[in-house]
């Protein structure tokens, strides 16, 4: 990737002898970071180089009496002013200059200071325009106007204000294994900012799981980006999540995909192990039968923070546990736990993030007693 902004936009902060390097040294980091659980080959699922992301932020920077987008400095220290970024998909790349013209021609800028992107591989686009200011029906005319000329839909956030001009999502679908998985990607919430890699990750998991019995548990399972594929590969997927948005969208996409063996729950792992263990009823377990599971898989995708002691005594009880992690230095933490009872048999790196340090990790594990 060619970027005019390399060494001062703090996008990308790894960018010295290009893609090729910067990924040679994230797969050594982690060799040596898991050498004392793993020392296998860790597989490699690699970004595109250039126009990967399918989400992006952009402040909205004023000067004089122009508007620009921009982004942090790489020392932290300032901004920069950009007209473009290769990091952004081919449509959010084309939409940007075409966006900000429209939006100074009708006169929609005043006290704007971020513009969200969030993009389909097809090209379907939701953006969010974040005012310091209530917005009115003047401004909701003018964003229907902007809306219709470039065939987007366009959200404006103010404080405690969320007006919405077509709609609030873009439906994406992914290619796995063969399998094409439809997903509406809200906008404001978490989704993968990478497709591609998005779906390496989801076929490199289903593809570990393919030999597992018995049925499924899912912790942190969001929207159901990997839980809706793991249904083709277990009789019953039980997944649990504490965001009643993300658990909203989850049942929505189970229904795009016609998926009927899943079982979505609203609560957080502490709230789930006191439900198995019968220390504590919840209404939202009333019409759940869960000695009804043969349960000997679990997966995990947690965030930054990672597991916790809870969690991870959670994860032992299980034959089978796969982790998806977005840092692995949590998820180091979280193994000096898991390998007391499992060992780590196979490991993945997923590029998620080009041009930064940071990755995705994947790691496989099994009890240590299990008899093979």
């Amino acid at each position: 990737m060619n970027c005019k902004y390399f060494g001062e936009c703090g996008a990308c902060r790894v960018y010295e002898d290009g893609y090729e390097s910067q990924l040679s040294s994230k797969l050594e980091l982690n060799k040596e970071r898991f050498c004392a659980f793993y020392e296998g080959e860790i597989s490699v699922f690699r970004s595109p180089t250039s126009h990967y992301r399918s989400r992006s932020e952009f402040k909205i920077w004023h000067k004089d009496d122009d508007i620009f987008y921009a982004m942090n400095h790489l020392d932290r220290k300032g901004i920069v002013l950009v007209e473009e970024c290769p990091q952004v998909n081919e449509y959010i790349a084309a939409l940007m200059p075409k966006l900000l013209l429209a939006i100074k021609e009708k006169n929609i800028g005043f006290k704007l200071f971020g513009a969200d992107f969030l993009s389909s591989s097809s090209g379907e686009i939701v953006v969010s325009l974040i005012y310091h200011r209530k917005l009115g029906d003047e401004w909701l005319v003018k964003a229907k106007m902007v809306a219709e000329e470039l065939g987007i839909y366009i959200i404006g956030r103010s404080r405690k204000q969320k007006l919405v001009v077509g709609q609030d999502f873009v439906t994406e679908h992914l290619s796995v294994d063969g399998e094409i998985y439809k997903f509406n990607y809200i906008e404001n919430s978490f989704t993968q900012p990478n497709s591609r890699v998005n779906e390496q990750m989801i076929t490199w998991a289903t593809k570990s799981l393919e030999s597992c019995d018995g049925d499924l548990l899912e912790l942190y399972c969001g929207a159901g980006n990997f839980t809706i594929p793991f249904a083709k590969t277990f009789k019953k997927v039980l997944a649990t999540e504490i965001s009643k948005s993300s658990i909203n969208a989850a049942k929505t996409n189970m229904l795009l995909n016609e998926v009927t063996n899943i079982e979505f729950l609203r609560m957080s792992v502490e709230e789930f192990t006191q439900a198995v263990e019968r220390k504590r009823e919840f209404t939202r377990m009333k019409d759940i039968d869960i000695n009804s599971y043969n349960i000997n898989t679990i997966f995990v995708d947690p965030p930054r923070s990672g597991m916790d002691e809870t969690s991870c005594a959670m994860a032992s009880k299980y034959d089978n546990i796969l982790y998806i992690s977005c840092n692995p230095e949590t998820l180091l933490r979280d193994l000096d736990l898991l390998c007391k009872t499992h060992k780590v048999i196979d490991m993945a790196l997923f590029d998620q993030f080009a041009y930064t340090h940071h990755v995705e990790m994947g790691a496989k594990l099994v009890r240590k007693d299990k008899p093979k």
